[in-house]
């Protein structure tokens, strides 16, 4: 089987020749290259290369933030939108008007509408390239009250949506056998989600759901109509597995909320995708007791990034029991087991040993580091994992189907 076969029959349940070990290297290598440390043999080498070296399958799931074609691409990353030269669509403003000014290290943008004008401010700075990190911080939300919904709604219901099948195929070209190219639409699964994570401080959110429900509820269907749009033109693309929404937390998006207000986004996206046979995925780290019932109601194909104990509540196991394999895991160690300053060569040894016992015949699982590999991650730990998942030999067939849930 080809690396792409691997992941794509572990997701279809039908197993693989070997139990896929497919792990995020991208923040491990863009913060190594960058300081000058990686291992001297791949002192001159691209991730690509590394991947095909190493012989795994390389990670297309989280994109590269910084991977744009001019720089006035990353202006509007208050709105939660991105313009990456893989993704299968592309976002221009239409009739909403933008300042931008350039403050060092700092971005304000201001959007000019006529029911009012918002303003934000995006970080990416030199601690943030010496760690890998492609994706900027919002430093300042767009809404800051209430009397800011009506000009976000204005903004989003003149967006228009556009199909980049071309630099998605381009992408899925250059992956090829190598791994799945994993078609990224949003860190947000839902037009709420997008509101809490991208929009407004995160305390303000939780106040204005219980002091404005209406309003946010109507700002959240403004943004609703713009997420059909997207998906309608993404699930026209040629992508086998599409990216909707990320880093959920049974703090956070605590089971209630997810219930109302992710769920049926997630759901609603999975069902159009199963049509035309493609599968979804959803960014799971974090805490994620109370979640997995929902996750199974969502549909999804892809838990990605299961993040275990001991970084969370939850083993390995029970995260897969609970989905009787209905739901394929990818991810599933957690990523200090590679770090020599959380666990000892011994204790890293046991851990590796010990989940490879507990994950019966390894079906609806790709083995990954969740959220990412570090940086200072030790090298010689990846490549025990890689030989660890060549001798635990095939990866089973599961005896669920997903349409079965």
């Amino acid at each position: 089987m080809t690396r792409k076969e691997r992941i794509l029959s572990a997701i279809a349940g039908k197993g693989s020749d070997v139990l896929p070990f497919v792990p995020r290297l991208d923040l491990w290598y863009k913060a190594n290259k960058y300081n000058g440390t990686l291992p001297w043999k791949y002192r001159n080498a691209s991730l690509m290369e590394i991947t095909d070296d190493l012989d795994i399958p390389y990670h297309g799931v989280v994109p590269d933030f910084k991977d744009i074609d001019r720089g006035e691409d990353e202006f509007d990353r208050a709105l939660g939108i991105y313009r990456l030269r893989t993704m299968p669509y592309r976002v221009e403003l239409g009739d909403v008007k933008r300042r931008v000014h350039l403050e060092g290290d700092i971005t304000r943008v201001e959007y000019l509408t006529p029911v009012g004008n918002l303003q934000a401010k995006i970080l990416y700075n030199e601690d943030m390239r010496k760690a890998g990190i492609t994706i900027s911080h919002i430093l300042e939300p767009l809404i800051k009250d209430v009397e800011d919904y009506e000009a976000a709604a204005y903004v989003f219901q003149n967006l228009e949506v556009h199909p980049n099948y071309e630099g998605y195929e381009q992408f899925k070209d250059q992956v090829g056998q190598r791994g799945a190219a994993v078609a990224f639409v949003s860190l947000a699964a839902s037009p709420m989600h997008l509101i809490q994570r991208e929009l407004m401080d995160m305390n303000k959110f939780f106040l204005a759901l219980y002091d404005h429900p209406e309003e946010l509820s109507f700002l959240s269907d403004r943004i609703g109509e713009f997420y059909r749009r997207v998906f309608e033109t993404v699930s026209e693309s040629s992508a086998e597995i599409v990216f909707s929404g990320a880093n959920y937390d049974s703090t956070i998006t605590y089971p209630p909320y997810f219930a109302e207000h992710i769920v049926p986004s997630l759901a609603q996206q999975a069902d159009i995708l199963h049509k035309k046979g493609s599968y979804l995925l959803t960014h799971t780290d974090g805490e994620n007791r109370g979640l997995l019932d929902l996750y199974l109601k969502a549909h999804i194909d892809v838990a990605d990034s299961i993040c275990p104990y001991p970084m969370t509540s939850l083993t390995l196991k029970e995260v897969r029991d609970f989905f009787k394999g209905h739901i394929t895991v990818w991810g599933g160690l957690p990523s200090v087991c590679v770090l020599e300053d959380s666990m000892d060569e011994g204790a890293f040894r046991s851990y590796i040993d010990n989940t490879l016992e507990q994950i019966g015949g390894g079906d609806r699982l790709i083995l990954a580091l969740a959220d990412t590999t570090p940086p200072a991650a030790k090298f010689e730990r990846i490549e025990h994992i890689i030989s660890a998942c060549r001798d635990f030999g095939p990866a089973a067939a599961s005896q669920q189907k997903n349409d079965d849930a």
